[in-house]
């Protein structure tokens, strides 16, 4: 997900590489910004800046529906109450100030849920790296997940070929190899496993 801050109607830029560009601006933007966006047109609200998103690529994609799989499976067959949402889906942060669409996000304070997303932390977030979100998902998200409630974090990247997991409850983080199970702390039963056996 390329990184770029902007106005949110018109000023959608890309620099030479094709890359969507930061427009240094002083605005500040609002969710009345991201719901003013164009059909098609998707983007994340942290701190008063936009940043634009491009459409994930096929590893991307593959790595999510794995994931997906694999959570969803796991809280139906043990007839759990937390919700598995895949992105694109609304989290509202703190007051509703900044919106994120996490790759994946498991909520199982239901009453945080209604038609336009998920008002207030999910238990556990992941993110897929991509080449133009790393200093988003390794940095400005782990801060704002972590001080919003978030309990569990994983940032899977898949060209380092890792998933680094942050729990947030046991100020601990542990790092994986693809291909190595991998134990959910909000979970005790839950282990993922062979995740990246295809890229």
């Amino acid at each position: 997900m390329p990184e770029g801050a902007g106005k949110a109607i018109g000023s959608i830029v890309k620099n030479r590489g094709g890359h969507y560009g930061v427009l240094k601006k002083e605005d500040i933007y609002t969710i009345e910004d991201i719901y003013a966006l164009p059909d098609g047109i998707r983007a994340e609200l942290i701190d008063g800046k936009i940043y634009y998103m491009v459409p994930p690529s096929w590893s991307h994609q593959r790595i999510s529906s794995d994931l997906h799989n694999q959570i969803y499976n796991y809280i139906k067959d043990g007839n759990g109450q937390c919700e598995v949402l895949a992105a694109p889906f609304a989290v509202f942060l703190d007051d509703g100030s900044n919106y994120v669409e996490p790759d994946i996000s498991v909520i199982c304070d239901r009453s945080k849920l209604d038609e336009k997303g998920c008002h207030g932390a999910p238990d556990w977030i992941i993110e897929i790296v991509s080449p133009g979100s790393k200093t988003r998902d390794y940095m400005t998200k782990l801060f704002k997940y972590r001080i919003a409630g978030v309990r569990e974090y994983w940032i899977v990247d898949a060209e380092k070929q890792m998933t680094t997991i942050y729990s947030f409850e046991q100020d601990l983080v542990e790092q994986y190899n693809f291909g190595e199970d991998m134990p959910v702390g909000i979970y005790d039963g839950l282990v993922i496993r062979d995740l990246g056996s295809y890229i």
